[in-house]
């Protein structure tokens, strides 16, 4: 054994020494890449290569993507197509095809994160956009998609300038489970109708292409960039008390499976028509995600009619040999179970290295590896990286940091910011009201902790201590040695500060140190000694102060909230909070423009910020997201945990008011007549009194044309023109078990100026807004009395289903 183990050692490390050197020659080898040319099949680059075009079908353009990819793939040998699935594709010069590097990022702004884009003197930045969980705050789907439009432009820029590729592995979809999760400053949030929305809007908006949304055949519609829904699925914990995203299993049941961990990814495919989908690192249910071919040919490609390629997290197969260490795969069974389960490319060297032998071993078809190369080159033939796109050709270097998308940049920053707390009105002060501002805090003077992670090279950084310097002569204090705030020798200079200004303004919160990728937090209170540092200079100040909390999770405030005796001095002396998650390059003009006035703030939480013993109630491994009785767990998120919060998902404020009237019937009854073909199926109910004569139908079983439409007017009652999110919710009939408290199922942000009024109209699909999911996974329309909710207002609409045979 001892000698078989050598002999298989070394052939595996002869093996990954082979693809090192024959990936690092291809770097060297003299290869017109497509950038020099604009695209592959130009020939003159072929002419250049020794080469005559008309003899390679792949560039014929009167053949279909699929035809020219197959006549691609089919002129390889099985050693070159094992070399073309991994990440950092070597290419094949004696057939004309330049190496790719797939990966590159773009989860708000083109990232340096990735092989396939960098930044030098040519290229020296990218806007820097707020994080998603930030953006996500605005609840603007215009919004997101403008972002995503302006990523892709500048993406597409530097693509033609040599600095970036043209496949971008965003963005992240995850619903935010746990409060203590690590990535949550990448995700659009708790909510996953919410999370799915927007992952829609974001990769229409970096893939569509203007005048050419819609095609007659979508797989073949061009692509301004490739974007990728992450990380398929149930993936939401990193790195806590030693549970590793590496190896975890989630053990989840097939109703929150689909309730939940799959339906953003569905609307990602389904209505963004995303080109790729990346699988997680951990298990589901025992089985790697990589290697699961029920979640990857089944309903991904198969139920949700994907066209595109499935990608790896990185080096995923390697964990799933080495740290998983499923089914005690070897190398080469482990490339052969990811490609036959439907994983087209691997982020890393498994697929190069061990490939070629798995076939040659007898465990995986060369087919496969045919079947998933066309997936691939059809993508890279709608983006034009082998015809180029006209349209998009002189997109260049004016087009990257512009004056337009610094101005996006800014107000994003603006739209996504939430405003907490605003008592007697403090907010906003008048422009230079406050001669002598002191501003302190450990991100009182943040620049790279305002962009998050997955960011690229900003254009600038504007500071808070930068924006609200143009109100005032400043004293800046850090009042804390770095975000951890380890101790509260500091404290005192940040007090005095305080006693001497007119006014003070607190920036405090998290960054990359406290909550990121790989790291999960273990309570969700303020670092170290940031809470006292807020209490001494609450006290010490001599005028008025504002918390501004930079955070992507939520973060217990709440002692400076509750109407404590001990603590209502304090309380009363902060006027206002303000969130800003992680605002971006502009995030300091966004702050001081929403303290002075020149934006009123209309953002609202897309997460539950709750009380800090939550924590204590639950582990972050518990999957579930209904309460678990035997075990005293808690419910997870606004749908299912009805105790008491920090703030609720959705709340926010602003320096008006609104109202709501419904201008259209408060009674909207959906009757529907069934076949014999459809039959009623059986729900749990509290008691016998809410039981109906036909509980629910399968969704499916029934043609869903019903539309719930509705009308309100948003009356703005205050004196300063606003934007107001309109929150429409579904509250499913009393008495069934386990269905959730109520659910999103639209919601748009407006504009109204002072004492005026707007009309939003609301069109619901009835079976995706009043379905439920029961605890056998299947989606069910139930009978009886639902409610359309509008936000927190007293107004609703009552839908009362009944199915008659």
């Amino acid at each position: 054994m001892a000698v078989k183990s050598f002999v298989n050692v070394v052939n595996i490390s002869s093996l990954v020494f082979i693809f090192f050197v024959t990936s690092c020659l291809a770097d060297f080898i003299p290869d017109p890449v497509p950038n020099k040319f604009g695209y592959v099949c130009d020939p003159k680059r072929f002419a250049l290569m020794g080469l005559n075009m008309a003899d390679f079908a792949y560039c014929d353009t009167t053949l279909s993507y699929e035809v020219r990819a197959k006549d691609l793939v089919d002129r390889m040998t099985l050693t070159e197509k094992a070399h073309q699935m991994g990440d950092k594709a070597t290419g094949v010069i004696r057939i004309g095809l330049p190496r790719y590097h797939w990966w590159s990022e773009a989860l708000h702004g083109v990232s340096y994160i990735g092989h396939g884009t960098y930044f030098n003197e040519l290229v020296p930045n990218a806007t820097s956009f707020p994080t998603v969980i930030h953006t996500t705050a605005a609840f603007n789907q215009s919004l997101w998609k403008a972002i995503g439009q302006a990523v892709s432009t500048e993406a597409r820029a530097m693509y033609n300038l040599g600095n970036a590729g043209l496949t971008y592995w965003s963005p992240v979809i995850n619903p935010v489970r746990d409060p203590r999760w690590g990535r949550i400053t990448e995700t659009p949030g708790e909510d996953p109708f919410v999370v799915g929305t927007y992952a829609a809007n974001f990769v229409r908006g970096l893939q569509d292409i203007e005048g050419q949304e819609q095609t007659n055949d979508a797989r073949f519609r061009p692509l301004k960039a490739s974007a990728c829904c992450k990380h398929y699925a149930a993936y939401d914990v990193d790195n806590w008390k030693g549970v590793s995203r590496f190896t975890f299993d989630a053990k989840v049941t097939e109703q929150d499976m689909v309730e939940t961990f799959l339906r953003p990814f569905e609307m990602c495919v389904k209505d963004g028509d995303a080109s790729s989908v990346m699988c997680s690192y951990n298990r589901v249910n025992g089985i790697p995600t990589c290697a699961d071919p029920i979640l990857l040919k089944e309903i991904v490609r198969e139920q949700w009619k994907f066209n595109g390629y499935i990608v790896s997290d990185c080096d995923s197969i390697q964990e799933i040999v080495e740290r998983h260490k499923w089914l005690n795969d070897t190398a080469e069974e482990a490339v052969a179970h990811t490609l036959k389960a439907g994983l087209d490319l691997d982020c890393g060297d498994y697929y190069p290295v061990y490939l070629e032998n798995s076939v040659k071993q007898g465990k995986v078809k060369e087919e496969e590896i045919d079947r998933s190369l066309n997936y691939l080159y059809v993508v890279l033939m709608r983006l034009g990286f082998f015809d180029g796109i006209p349209s998009l050709m002189s997109l260049g270097k004016k087009d990257i940091c512009s004056e337009e998308h610094i101005e996006l940049a800014a107000e994003a920053s603006r739209q996504g910011a939430v405003l907490l707390k605003n008592i007697e009105a403090n907010l906003p002060w008048k422009p230079y009201a406050h001669k002598n501002l002191a501003v302190i805090g450990p991100l009182a003077n943040a620049t790279r902790d305002m962009l998050g992670n997955y960011e690229g090279v900003p254009c600038r950084y504007v500071s808070p201590l930068d924006g609200l310097s143009a109100h005032g002569q400043v004293t800046y204090e850090e009042g804390c040695e770095g975000i951890k705030c380890p101790t509260d020798k500091l404290i005192f200079q940040a007090t005095q500060a305080a006693k001497q200004a007119d006014a003070t303004i607190l920036v405090v919160g998290t960054n990359l140190k406290i909550e990121a990728e790989g790291l999960d937090r273990d309570d969700l209170v303020l670092p170290g000694f940031q809470n006292q540092l807020i209490t001494q200079v609450a006290v010490a100040s001599k005028g008025p102060v504002i918390l501004v909390i930079m955070s992507a999770g939520g973060v217990d405030i709440s002692q400076f909230l509750n109407p404590d005796r001990n603590l209502e001095y304090i309380n009363k002396k902060i006027k206002g909070i303000l969130w800003v998650g992680h605002p971006g390059q502009e995030g300091g003009r966004a702050i001081a423009d929403v303290i002075y006035g020149k934006y009123n703030p209309g953002g609202r939480l897309p997460i539950t910020w709750y009380h800090n013993d939550y924590v204590d109630k639950l582990p972050m491994s518990s999957m579930p997201l209904r309460p678990v009785d035997s075990l005293s767990y808690p419910g997870r998120t606004y749908k299912f945990f009805n105790g008491s919060t920090v703030y609720p998902f959705g709340y926010g404020l602003s320096y008006t008011t609104f109202s709501y009237k419904l201008i259209t019937s408060r009674n909207a009854p959906i009757n529907i007549k069934l076949d014999r073909l459809q039959h009623c199926r059986n729900l749990d109910y509290k008691d016998k009194k809410f039981e109906q004569p036909c509980p629910a139908v399968l969704v499916d079983d029934i043609i869903c044309d019903n539309e719930i439409t509705f009308e309100v007017q948003v009356q703005n009652t205050g004196d300063r023109d606003g934007s107001e999110v309109l929150m429409v919710y579904s509250k499913p009939p009393e008495g069934i078990i386990g269905t959730h408290i109520k659910q999103v199922v639209g919601f748009e942000r407006v504009f109204v100026p002072a004492k005026q009024s707007q009309k939003v109209k609301f069109v619901l699909d009835a079976c995706k807004s009043l379905r439920i999911v029961d605890n056998k996974g299947y989606t069910l329309l139930p009978s009886g009395l639902h409610k359309i909710l509008l936000g927190t207002s007293p107004e609703a609409i009552q839908v009362n289903v009944s199915f008659a045979k």
